[in-house]
């Protein structure tokens, strides 16, 4: 009797644990389904209406090797934004995914994350009635664990920062995400750090609760500056390690500004920021001969899709891009090919991050699926310690061409409304100056006109092993990766 009791009491015990588990899983799969579908906060994925101007000028920063050998650096992008900040009088609003000194390597980068705080300070002591605001990502923070010196310095000058709220927004990262949500982030990020930080040696240790929110692998990788007179809409990061990588950028003003306004307004709100945007009113209307439209998130993946597949026969295609890896763009790059279009692609390798070698995903595999296709060309940027960080489409026509361009890569984090992020769309006629200077800056790129910018496809062929495309689509499955 006692053994039939012990073995109806184990019984029980067995089923209760599997019961506990089960219940468990449910828990878990129903906060990942939630906190993927939930709804965005309120002005995110934002699509402006269609404005008209004519003042858009295309920006780019380029390191590559002259024919004499030589490396050689030229840099526009936050010349020209320091600029901007020197001219504001009313309004500031910086957007910036990357923002900070830390390095691990060796070599005198530019000080851009120290030059714009010493810029908008300046700025902000000249003109004390300045409205002022910077948004940035907590990857700079080291996600809670330590304080960064220059945004501390920026509040010292009544300038407020906003540390992007990424729990609000969508889990990429599904498996890992839900148990996160569940047994972590309840008990908050206080401590100190002790580990050491994956981003650069000399940067301060993380908690190991930092380290956990790290592997949701969300960001806030918006990269804008706006003032009362104009906008920067960039791939750049005011960031030293990244002062040399290779990056585009538009600047744009008219009747655009309060809807970019509107949609960094929208961060600032779900963020908890206090700052309410004023872009004056009284801006003068423009009837220009470009059109623009600012997009960020899911719109951006939108107007990609939409302007590839209205591409005909003979009308090209030029992409320069950092990662690469949504399905539903490189079906349409594909499928743009069979309608006659003529589709060429210039990419970073993927082999070089701030001073440590990487393994060339996503681009590699990517770029191996696309070279199939033999009406699609690919040309490799010539990266070595600095990345080609660009991301921008160019779509050449005979009566109206098209570019978007800004800090999305292509990439389903980017893309997917999972990441935040920002871009321009502009459209005018071929033989107006932004295009004609994106239409150079792609000849010259392909062509190595002037310096060896791009290599062959079968540079880095031989480089796809088994091993590399089976990590390639781990990642992309399991959702634990940057694209």
């Amino acid at each position: 009797m006692k053994r039939k009791k012990h073995r109806t009491h184990d019984k029980k015990r067995s089923k209760i644990k599997w019961i506990v588990l089960f219940s468990f899983l449910l828990i878990l799969i129903g906060i990942g389904i939630a906190n993927r579908f939930k709804s965005l906060p309120a002005g995110l994925s934002f699509e402006s209406d269609v404005y008209y101007t004519d003042h858009v000028e295309f920006l780019a920063d380029l390191t590559y090797e002259k024919k004499n050998g030589k490396m050689t650096n030229e840099q526009e992008i936050f010349k020209e934004a320091f600029n901007m900040v020197e001219e504001a009088q009313e309004v500031i609003v910086v957007d910036m995914f990357l923002f900070n000194a830390y390095t691990d390597q060796d070599r005198d980068f530019p000080d851009l994350s120290g030059e714009l705080t010493e810029a908008l300070i300046k700025q902000k002591q000249q003109y004390p009635d300045l409205q002022v605001v910077f948004i940035t990502d907590l990857i700079n923070t080291g996600y809670h664990s330590y304080e960064e010196p220059h945004l501390r310095l920026l509040e010292e000058q009544g300038i407020e920062v906003v540390l992007t709220n990424l729990t609000e927004l969508r889990d990429s990262n599904k498996m890992y995400s839900s148990v996160w949500r569940l047994l972590f982030q309840p008990f908050g990020q206080s401590g100190t750090g002790w580990l050491p930080n994956p981003f650069a040696k000399e940067a301060p240790d993380l908690t190991v609760r930092s380290y956990l929110e790290l592997f949701n692998v969300k960001a806030n990788h918006r990269k804008v500056l706006l003032t009362e007179h104009e906008s920067l809409i960039a791939s750049a990061n005011p960031h030293n390690e990244s002062g040399f990588a290779s990056n585009i950028a538009f600047k744009v003003s008219g009747d655009i500004l309060p809807a970019i306004a509107e949609a960094e307004q929208a961060v600032i709100d779900y963020s908890g920021g206090k700052t309410q945007i004023n872009i004056p009113e009284n801006m003068p209307s423009e009837n220009g001969k470009i059109a623009v439209q600012y997009l960020t998130e899911g719109k951006i993946l939108k107007h990609i899709l939409y302007e590839i597949e209205q591409v005909q026969k003979d009308e090209e295609i030029w992409v320069g891009m950092f990662y690469i890896a949504n399905r539903g763009v490189i079906d349409a790059l594909d499928d743009a090919t069979d309608r006659g279009a003529k589709v060429r692609l210039i990419l970073d390798p993927n082999k070089a991050a701030f001073g440590n070698q990487k393994i060339g995903l996503p681009n590699i595999p990517v770029a191996s699926e696309l070279n199939k296709n033999e009406k699609l060309s690919i040309r490799w940027y010539n990266a070595d310690k600095d990345q080609y960080h660009t991301k921008l489409m160019y779509i050449k026509k005979k009566e109206e061409s098209v570019l978007i361009g800004g800090s999305s890569n292509y990439t389903t984090r980017n893309l997917d409304d999972l990441n935040l992020e920002n871009g321009l769309k502009v459209t005018a006629k071929p033989d107006v100056e932004v295009m004609k200077d994106v239409d150079e800056y792609f000849q010259r790129l392909w062509h190595n006109e002037d310096g060896l910018f791009t290599l062959d496809y079968e540079t880095n062929a031989d480089e796809l092993t088994p091993l590399l495309k089976l990590t390639y689509w781990v990642q992309k499955l399991t959702g634990i990766t940057t694209y």
